[in-house]
């Protein structure tokens, strides 16, 4: 087996299990050949719900060349299921073999099923078959709608681009810069590190600042206290004649004019006979009150 041949059939696995019943193998030998059914809305196998939803449905039909994917391109061709015009078809065939050279070299059938579904979701409208000249009309008229619609979509998309402001322009560059960052050279440290040095040495300069002044604050406060007064003092001071020497001088003289008679204290005088302890006897005898 040759690497094309186990690639080719790798992707058919994948595309059988993305697409599942829609997709057919056709030929199972080399030359594979392969057909993916495309419809607009995926109703999950049901036929009737699917006939009913889609107006539009292909098969897009892919021969695979042996040297392919790395060194040829799939013949792709499109079989009209339902509602498309030959020159729908003609458009589609086109649209597949562009998805495909975009994709040169690698597996291309699967990013030719969505290009083509995309186109089946915006023409999902019924009549698309009918060859008269009014339907063509009808079909070139809404064409020329829908693309207006998608030229003013994408004016409006472009109007609010240029509408950002100098700040958001700005803001944008800021974010983008930071995402690309700065490349570090000699030069673009030796900057750096100059900027940082000074903005250190700035820092410490305050630091230093900020603490002299502290300082001369804590040595200012403690000479206050150092010099205030005590209590003593600022009563002393309020008072004015609060003095110890002058209260001790004033006890002083009190007690040498302090007049003591003297023959109140005689000792010649007999106090053996009192009696101190008659009456607390005769209380004790008495009967207690009950």
């Amino acid at each position: 087996m040759s690497d094309h041949q186990e690639e080719q059939e790798m992707e058919a696995e994948a595309l059988e299990a993305i697409f599942m019943d829609a997709f057919e193998v056709r030929s199972p030998n080399q030359p594979f050949e392969w057909s993916v059914k495309l419809v607009p809305v995926d109703c999950g196998g049901d036929e009737e719900e699917e006939n009913k939803e889609n107006h539009v449905m292909v098969n897009l039909v892919a021969k695979i060349p042996l040297a392919y994917p790395e060194e040829a391109l799939p013949e792709l061709d499109i079989e009209v299921v339902k509602g498309l015009s030959k020159d729908n078809k003609t458009e589609l065939v086109k649209l597949a073999n562009e998805e495909a050279e975009a994709n040169e070299g690698m597996p291309v059938v699967f990013a030719v099923c969505e290009r083509i579904k995309e186109w089946l979701v915006d023409n999902n409208v019924k009549g698309l078959d009918d060859a008269s000249m009014y339907a063509q009309m009808m079909r070139k008229a809404k064409e020329k709608e829908r693309k207006e619609a998608q030229a003013v979509v994408e004016f409006e998309s472009q109007k609010m681009k240029d509408e950002l402001t100098q700040a958001e322009s700005e803001e944008l560059a800021v974010r983008k810069r930071r995402e690309e960052g700065t490349p570090v050279t000699d030069e673009t440290f030796a900057e750096w590190w100059a900027s940082y040095c000074a903005e250190m040495a700035a820092k410490k300069e305050a630091e230093n600042a900020l603490t002299a002044e502290q300082d001369a604050k804590d040595s200012k406060k403690a000479v206050a206290v150092e010099e205030r007064q005590t209590g003593f003092q600022i009563f002393s001071e309020k008072a004015g004649a609060f003095n110890l020497d002058k209260l001790e001088a004033a006890a002083e003289q009190m007690e040498n004019d302090l007049d003591v008679d003297e023959d109140l204290f005689d000792d010649d005088e007999d106090l053996d006979d009192l009696d101190f302890d008659s009456d607390d006897e005769d209380d004790s005898d008495e009967e207690p009150d009950i």
